[in-house]
């Protein structure tokens, strides 16, 4: 599935990946690869992008948005992030 991090300066991440790991307002979800539609609120946290299934991952602390799921295409919008380093 294609996934794309965007934050109102600049595209973070684009690219196909395995799955992502979201902070919702009521707690942490994943999406994998043909998941259903979804709009969903995300709260600050940490954004799981999982490369592979061999738990290739990066790691982004985000800000407050929104993620949508359609089409096997995810598109988060958030207020800001920054890459964790060394994970």
């Amino acid at each position: 599935m294609n996934l794309e991090i965007l934050t109102p300066e600049r595209k973070l991440f684009s690219g196909d990946v395995y799955g992502v790991q979201l902070p919702g307002i009521t707690g942490l979800f994943e999406v994998l690869n043909r998941h259903a539609p979804l709009v969903s609120a995300l709260k600050a946290g940490r954004l799981k992008v999982l490369k592979d299934k061999a738990n290739d991952q990066v790691i982004y602390d985000i800000q407050s948005g929104f993620v949508e799921v359609l089409d096997n295409k995810v598109t988060v919008l958030v207020e800001g992030a920054a890459q964790v380093e060394g994970k």
